[in-house]
């Protein structure tokens, strides 16, 4: 397979996506996608991804992987590995359309039909307008939305789990401890932020009863001791894990706070690569990995790392907050390996954006979401999208295309 162009596609409702058509010489046309900082990934992907991918005479995921592998940065989540993953997934998408085989065949073979969801408690705007992991960036203007699931779980956090529930949602991850990490850059929480978040979580537990499993995030914010209190403080609510308590590169650090809580741990959705998570596993600090497929540069990776969990007693739980060809791509990947437990979904996402840029969505019912087996990952842009893009019109930002 040939690639004759490579185009992107950056829509106005999510300024923090770029799409990636990379369009095959018998005219297959294969979606990728990249997440944060939008330009400068398609930056990346012109100037340097698009004349590499041309060279190639049969492009494969695994022949691009290894011909993109950049010299500097091989080591980082930066823009070379977000462009990476997003070729990455448009070629594992072409090459299933090609055979006629899902992303979930091409990778073995789903090992399961269905795979439980759990819900992240963002709303359609969450990190949409920047990079940063504050929360400048949450979003919550729309709070009228009725999926606004940020704001609720802040202001509300019963309604929000029995509504959950209702719809057969069993579990919800949370993020009420962000705040005071910004005040202090995580080195300490106080008494009064410490109260007010474990009183969230507290009607959490009460609205989704004791089956509910509740996520708690700290997006890798804390410092070692304020992260050992925190884990400490919400022993008692049992929380299914929690998630990326202090940065994922400080192995030391997690091998401490191991040693000092029994409270499961989750973490890697910025660890890039087996390289990123070998240190973590092998010091036994992760009981669930959460990899990103994107992020960390593709499928080719992701299943490498997946079977290096795998190796470890390591259940995975791929990270999705970020695009819909991400997410079929993760449902793809947990569907075929044997350490596949959850997969995280968005309700939010799926409900609005997500729906308004592709077709082919998973669909999710009951709390669980069936394998597409559709040729490729399954996800398409909508017809009206691309018309939008080709005559310049305001549902897209940008549309640029490289040729050989």
């Amino acid at each position: 397979m040939r690639i004759t162009s490579l185009e992107t596609l950056r829509p106005a409702l999510q300024p923090n996506l770029v799409f990636v058509l990379l369009h095959a010489d018998d005219g297959t046309v294969g979606l990728g996608e990249a997440f944060f900082g939008a330009r400068a990934v398609e930056a990346y992907l012109h100037e340097t991804a698009a004349r590499i991918l041309f060279d190639l005479d049969d492009v494969t995921p695994a022949s691009a992987a290894l011909a993109l592998r950049p010299y500097n940065g091989f080591a980082s989540g930066g823009v070379e590995q977000r462009g990476n993953g997003a070729v990455d997934l448009a070629i594992w998408d072409a090459v299933g359309q090609r055979s006629g085989l899902s992303v979930a065949r091409l990778l073995g073979g789903a090992v399961r039909t269905t795979l439980e969801t759990y819900n992240t408690c963002a709303g359609a705007d969450y990190v949409r307008t920047s990079t940063q992991q504050n929360s400048a960036n949450w979003g919550t203007d729309h709070s009228a939305s009725p999926w606004e699931d940020l704001d609720a779980f802040l202001t509300r956090p019963e309604q929000l789990a029995t509504e959950l529930r209702a719809e057969g949602i069993t579990g919800m991850k949370i993020w009420p401890f962000d705040r005071a990490a910004e005040r202090t850059a995580g080195t300490s929480i106080s008494s009064r932020e410490m109260d007010a978040a474990l009183g969230i979580v507290a009607a959490a537990r009460a609205g989704g009863g004791p089956d509910m499993r509740i996520m708690i995030e700290l997006h890798g914010l804390w410092q070692l001791p304020a992260a050992t209190e925190i884990l400490h403080q919400l022993s008692e609510f049992q929380p299914f894990w929690v998630e990326d308590p202090i940065r994922s590169d400080a192995v030391d650090a997690y091998a401490q706070l191991r040693r000092r809580t029994e409270v499961p741990i989750a973490g890697g959705e910025t660890a890039v690569g087996r390289r990123g998570f070998a240190p973590l596993l092998g010091a036994g600090v992760l009981d669930y990995a959460t990899v990103d497929v994107q992020w960390t540069g593709g499928l080719v990776e992701a299943r490498q790392v997946a079977s290096l969990a795998d190796a470890h007693g390591v259940p995975i739980a791929p990270h999705d907050c970020t695009g819909p060809a991400t997410l079929a791509a993760a449902i793809h990947l947990t569907a075929s390996q044997p350490n596949g437990v959850i997969q995280e979904t968005v309700r939010a996402f799926l409900r609005t954006w997500y729906r308004d840029l592709v077709t082919g969505l998973p669909e999710v019912e009951d709390g669980h979401v069936t394998v597409p087996d559709d040729p490729g990952h399954g996800v398409k842009l909508r017809p009206e999208v691309l018309a939008a893009a080709a005559d310049g019109t305001d549902a897209s930002v940008c549309r640029r295309v490289s040729t050989p």
